[in-house]
């Protein structure tokens, strides 16, 4: 499934978002500054673009797992969503759980962005569901083993 995305860059030091490797499902989203981001703490960092999605789609902005993993930094409201009609600057929530001070610098690969179709939902009210297998089974009660 191909989609077009038409990206506008809006300051002088954003990266068009790519794919780093082929069949890479997410897009690279960039820093356009220097931002320090204290332990426990979240800090909004630009990108410098604007998007203009596919109609039928919206955007996933992910955490990229190097980042995780060695910074404990990721996508605080993971994953953040940008609706198909939105046409602001594509802004990323990082948040810091790890124990030392996280420098987020210009062109820093910062987050990933997944295209995804929408599913278009037509929402009937009624007074009775039907039964399910699971039920009303919800926290923990297939186990952890």
């Amino acid at each position: 499934m191909d989609f077009n995305l038409k990206v506008k860059l809006i300051h002088k030091d954003a990266i068009l978002p790519f794919q780093a490797n082929p069949g890479d499902a997410g897009l690279d989203l960039f820093a356009i500054e220097e931002k320090v981001i204290k332990p426990g703490e979240a800090e909004l960092i630009h990108t410098g673009i604007i998007l203009e999605l596919p109609k039928g789609t919206e955007a996933q902005v992910r955490p990229r797992s190097g980042l995780a993993l060695k910074h404990s930094v990721t996508v605080l409201n993971s994953p953040g969503t940008i609706d198909e009609g939105y046409r602001g600057e594509v802004q990323v929530i990082l948040i810091n759980h790890g124990k030392k001070d996280f420098k987020v610098e210009k062109q820093m690969r910062i987050a990933q962005m997944v295209i995804a179709p929408i599913a278009r939902i037509n929402i009937t009210q009624v007074e009775e569901l039907t039964d399910s297998e699971r039920g009303i089974g919800g926290f923990g009660s297939s186990g952890i083993k």
